[in-house]
Parts: C-alpha cells; sequence; structure tokens
C-alpha cells in the first residue's frame, strides 16, 4: 500500500518494479487521487481485487509476469475487467503499442516520464471512468432494490464460470426465495410488498460481503447469489447467514406458512466446472435444491454438490 491516501479521490494504482518509478509518479498523482502502489504483478492483482482502483498505470517489463500478461489476467476477472489500465512503458514503436492495446489497455506512456502529459491521460480516463461507472449503475442495477439485476448476475455468472474452467476452482449457487410472498403481497398490499424486497435484497447484499461475491435480484421474489472460488462447505455457512440474517430482521407476516416473520428459502448448488459443462446445469441443480427447501417446509437452505457425466 502507498502512504498517498485520500479516501475522498479516484484510486490510482501504479505497478512498476522500480521504486523511482514509484516515487515519481505517486508524487505527481498524489494531490488529485488516492495512490496505491504495487511492485509485481501478483501483488498488483490482489490489490485490484481488493482495493477496487479507478485506474491501473501499469509497467510492461516486470520480473515474473509482464505487464501484458497483467493486464490480460485482469481483462480475465471479473471483479477487475472494467478497471481501466494505461500502459507505461520505454518500448514506443508502434507494434508495442499495438500489442498493448490488443491486451485490454485504454491508453500506453512512455518513459522517460512527461509528468504533465501523464497526468493529462489519467485525467481523460478518470474522467471517463466516471461516466461509464454511472451508465454501468443504471443500466446494471435493479430499479427497486437497487442491488444488481439479472443482466448483471447473467454476465457475472459467465465470466466466473469461464474463469473456473481455467482454474478448477470451485464455483456455487445459491437460489432464494421470499416464503409466501404473494401471501404478503395478498394481505399488506404491494406498496408494502415492494418495502419489504428492498429491506431483504440490501440485507442479502450487507451480508455478502466477501470480495467476488454478487447478490442479485433474479425476478419477482427471487434471489441468486454468486459464490465463485467457494466450495459446497463454505458456500453453505454463506448461504445460512443469508437465511438467518432475514429471519432476524424480524419483519411481521402472519399469513407465512411457516413464521410469523418474513423468512426465505434457499437452494445451493456446488461444482467444479468441466470442459463440456453448461451454466444453466447449476443453475437448474440450485433450483432444484431450492424446490426441496419448500418441500421440507421452507425457512431453510437445502444444498448438494452437482458433478454430472460430461464425457
Amino acid at each position: 500500500m502507498s502512504p498517498y491516501r485520500d479516501n475522498q479521490k479516484q484510486k490510482v494504482l501504479v505497478v512498476d518494479d522500480q521504486p523511482i518509478n514509484l516515487k515519481i509518479l505517486g508524487q505527481a498523482l498524489a494531490g488529485d487521487y488516492q495512490v496505491l502502489v504495487a511492485s509485481n504483478a501478483e501483488q498488483a492483482l490482489q490489490i485490484a481485487i481488493l482495493q477496487q482502483p479507478d485506474l491501473i498505470l501499469l509497467d510492461i517489463i516486470m520480473q515474473g509476469m509482464d505487464g501484458y500478461q497483467t493486464c490480460r489476467a485482469l481483462k480475465q476477472d471479473s471483479r477487475t475487467v472494467n478497471i481501466p489500465v494505461i500502459f507505461s512503458t520505454s518500448m514506443d514503436s508502434e507494434a508495442d503499442e499495438v500489442k498493448g492495446l490488443e491486451a485490454g489497455a485504454a491508453d500506453y506512456i512512455t518513459k522517460p516520464y512527461n509528468l504533465a502529459l501523464v497526468k493529462a491521460r489519467v485525467r481523460n480516463q478518470m474522467q471517463l471512468k466516471k461516466k461509464t461507472d454511472l451508465l454501468e449503475k443504471l443500466v446494471s442495477l435493479d430499479g427497486l432494490t437497487e442491488i444488481p439485476n439479472r443482466r448483471n448476475f447473467e454476465q457475472h455468472f459467465e465470466v466466473e464460470w469461464r474463469r473456473a474452467q481455467r482454474s478448477g476452482l470451485p464455483l456455487s449457487l445459491c437460489m432464494i426465495d421470499i416464503d409466501s410472498f404473494k401471501q404478503y403481497n395478498d394481505n399488506y398490499g404491494h406498496g408494502a410488498g415492494d418495502i419489504c424486497l428492498q429491506r431483504v435484497a440490501q440485507t442479502l447484499a450487507s451480508t455478502a460481503k466477501r470480495s467476488g461475491d454478487l447478490v442479485a435480484r433474479y425476478g419477482g421474489e427471487e434471489f441468486v447469489v454468486l459464490l465463485p472460488d467457494t466450495e459446497l462447505e463454505e458456500a453453505s455457512v454463506v448461504s445460512e447467514r443469508l437465511r438467518q440474517a432475514i429471519e432476524s430482521q424480524a419483519i411481521e407476516h402472519k399469513y407465512s406458512s411457516c413464521a410469523q416473520v418474513v423468512t426465505i428459502s434457499a437452494g445451493l448448488a456446488s461444482c467444479q466446472v468441466q470442459i463440456g459443462m453448461e451454466r444453466s446445469q447449476l443453475m437448474e441443480e440450485a433450483d432444484k435444491f431450492l424446490y426441496e427447501a419448500k418441500q421440507q417446509g421452507r425457512n431453510r437452505v437445502s444444498s448438494g454438490i452437482y458433478s454430472p457425466d460430461v464425457a
């Protein structure tokens, strides 16, 4: 991490294996931005995921993973795919610039630094990022609950599915349904139903707080939680925590078939994603477990591992 910090400012991550370059860029940008620094690709990827910078200034020639590889890794991860990257390098041929842009970079600056030019290009990318973030928020959030909508979920699911195929890491999916919600609407009114949906959505979103987890409204009173890099045991803990969080809100529901307060049923499915599997298979499995939870009395989590024969 960097000493240049101001939580009110946009964040820029400077990645370079030469301390002098980190110092030059850090000091040049610290007046306008919160500056984070990393001296290698592994550190940069970790900071990018945890800190979610608005922009990354990335050196190309580094020990271990070079800038091209690092940029591709950023663009292949749903958690960092939308962070713009400006390459910083002493290589200034057209072929080098084309290679950088093809790797996913938004811009290119050369060494030795012209700091006025660096600041101008960073400023341009930051302004563009603000506009892009606003537009993305408008199209990717559910209008009522203000959490990610189904479109947003589908995009993340596709990216995480491909990543799980490449990495061999597990992927878990939890389908959630508010118990007896029709009876809630019928007896308390649709206005109260909307407020209930908002409270449930915000409780789910604030409870599933791990980096990479995504809570989305799937439709109606259904929600979905995507849990990357998560095996069944850990996903079960998260899912049960979600169920308890909703129940502890103590939203009155005298017309529920299973409790006096609003509750949820959840179906959880986990898998090791294999070549030949389809995302819809995991969705169908989670939905099957959701049906099982309802059949067993609601206000519970039903779960299992999905391991189809894809040979």
